[in-house]
């Protein structure tokens, strides 16, 4: 497709948001800005499906803002009406769409538009307040906007979204991938039919169909894609890398220190080890700042997130919280512990580099017995992975890096017992997280070498898992030297707690906690995962069964009752209210009914 001008649009655009559009920058439309734009301003529901980075904000943004003076020339807007709801997947992604609104409304004439921002992590009181003093665009998570809807009566935000104009679903994938189904239906049904709606993703999904089905109207399907055979950016450069599981770290602190990074996203598989990690990276990678955001920082998180977006010499290490929607225009590499759970997510992940068409490049490493995913993923997300060795960049690990980088690990957790608790906390959730993997049949648990993953994260000891074996342990090594229990906390307050804890322990051989904990047998998580497998595979089995049988007439059918034993039941309902009444003695109805005695 031709990228236009913004001026040459159809219908023409009004004058403050193209006044806008040249005070950020934005000279040209990109391609799904000039497909998307005019088909929303002609009041047609639109499914937008586009990579990530290519512009989807200002695709929604532009034309709704475009509608909303429409608008208010033909009659007033009310104050305490809301005219445009944005429902995005994560609070992070709501602010950035929020600021990017923010931007337009300080032009003269759309300061008149109100705007609000609801989402979780704060006061749902100081929401519904914001809400009572007016929001005509509204910019929220599900899960906030469903709460004021349907639990804050008093507020009465069904009556005020009735003559909404304009909803929109951002990153409509991944609210339904965090499981928002139920919550998303539950909002559209206190929606008016009589609207546009916005669907924008950068992959497409059967859950996805069935949503489009449910709140869209006739819509257009828009897909644009800068190569047919890709689905990334095309300036963005995806690289792997084969290494060893207890090279993994060494490697990336190569990689690292060879680039002289700049900034960077590091994914990492669980909220555990971005808090180790986050821990222990800082005296690996003095000269760089390192950051920390996950979904279980409920307070801290715009804050990180901003702190990175001015620093200059910085990584974020993250979860998949991060892979979605969000736009740091400086960030130059994407660097990936493992594989996503999700084949989608790499899409994702890697779309944080390479925006707005500027250059960018995203690293896997990838273990041995991982490789084939590179052609998997090529034909299940069009996403070609080149091998960094063939770049002539080559990264040694040696000896003296392995033995100074263990000694600085081990040192950390032998000074902060904290150091060692979230070490065993990380490689305890990546087990479990490798073994929930959607493409199981590529990354087998039973074929991680555990032991030497272990070592990759400098643990002084292996934790106790029912997927331990004694390979594993031989892998791994003899424990460190030295008595483990006696490493304290550098805070007081915790290292009190636990030396009377352990003293409680030497005198009773239990150790206390705060709740008595249910004995269990465990079970490792890949047998547990498929004991459950089974169980569902067992009971589809019996109503396939059941049904089949129903349809053949071989099912179990009650006998019917004949006239004859109708009229026995009921002339032996009427001796039985004879004996009550004393109409018959005991003899005749013992008669009656060939009692013997």
């Amino acid at each position: 497709m031709v990228i236009k001008d913004w001026t040459k649009i159809t219908p023409t655009l009004s004058q403050p948001v193209l006044n806008c559009i040249k005070k950020q920058g934005f000279a040209t439309m990109t391609p799904i800005q000039a497909a998307v734009i005019p088909l929303i301003l002609s009041c047609k529901d639109v499914v937008a499906e586009a990579v990530t980075g290519s512009g989807k904000t200002l695709a929604f943004v532009v034309p709704m803002l475009e509608l909303l003076m429409k608008r208010a020339k033909e009659q007033s807007l009310r104050k305490d009406f809301v005219y445009a709801v944005i429902i995005s997947p994560t609070r992070e992604l709501a602010l950035q769409i929020f600021k990017v609104i923010e931007q337009f409304l300080e032009e003269p004439e759309l300061q008149h538009i109100s705007l609000s921002l609801l989402v979780g992590g704060r006061s749902i009181e100081a929401d519904a307040e914001s809400m009572k003093k007016g929001a005509q665009i509204a910019v929220c998570t599900p899960g906030r906007f469903q709460d004021l809807l349907a639990e804050r009566k008093q507020l009465n935000l069904p009556g005020r979204v009735k003559d909404l104009e304009f909803l929109v679903l951002d990153e409509a994938d991944r609210l339904l991938d965090l499981g928002f189904t139920a919550t998303l239906n539950t909002i559209l049904q206190y929606l008016p039919r009589q609207r546009r709606t916005g669907l924008f993703s950068a992959t497409q999904t059967k859950e996805l169909q069935d949503l489009v089905r449910a709140g869209l109207r006739n819509p257009v399907l828009i897909s644009v894609k800068e190569k047919a055979s890709i689905s990334t950016p095309i300036a963005l450069e995806n690289y792997y890398v084969i290494v060893e599981p207890q090279d993994k770290l060494l490697f990336l602190l190569n990689f690292i220190r060879n680039r002289k990074i700049w900034k960077g996203l590091f994914f990492l598989p669980t909220c555990a080890c971005v808090d180790y990690w986050a821990h222990v990276l800082p005296a690996l990678l003095p000269d760089i700042t390192i950051f920390a955001i996950h979904g279980k920082m409920k307070q801290k998180r715009n804050k990180v997130l901003e702190s990175f977006r001015l620093a200059e010499n910085a990584i974020l290490l993250c979860t998949d919280l991060m892979a979605r929607g969000l736009d740091i225009p400086a960030v130059q590499w994407v660097l990936q512990w493992e594989p996503p759970s999700s084949p989608a997510a790499l899409v994702h992940r890697a779309g944080r580099a390479a925006r707005a068409g500027a250059p960018g490049c995203s690293l896997l490493p990838l273990l041995p017995a991982e490789e084939a995913y590179v052609p998997f993923i090529r034909a299940n997300q069009q996403v070609v992975l080149q091998d960094w060795a063939l770049s002539g960049d080559r990264l040694i690990v040696t000896d003296k890096l392995r033995n100074k980088v263990l000694s600085v690990l081990h040192a950390q957790q032998r000074r902060d017992r904290a150091a060692l608790d979230k070490g065993q906390r990380a490689f305890v959730s990546h087990v479990q997280a490798y073994s929930k993997h959607e493409c199981g049949l590529l990354l087998r648990l039973r074929e991680l070498p555990l032991g030497h993953v272990a070592s990759s994260y400098g643990l002084l000891k292996l934790p106790r898992m029912p997927e331990l074996t004694p390979e594993h342990r031989r892998q791994f090594g003899a424990p460190a030297a030295g008595d483990l229990a006696c490493i304290p906390y550098c805070d007081r307050q915790r290292e009190a707690s636990r030396l009377l804890k352990l003293d409680e322990y030497k005198k009773t051989g239990v150790w206390p906690s705060k709740k008595k904990k249910k004995i269990v047998q465990t079970k490792p998580w890949e047998q547990a995962k498929q004991n459950k497998l089974d169980k569902q595979d067992r009971r589809k089995k019996r109503k396939d069964l059941k049904k089949k049988n129903n349809e053949e007439g071989k099912g179990k059918k009650r006998r019917a009752v004949t006239q004859e034993e109708l009229d026995e039941l009921a002339a032996d309902v009427a001796l039985i209210k004879k004996l009550k009444k004393r109409k018959i003695s005991d003899d005749q109805f013992d008669k009656a009914f060939k009692v013997d005695k």
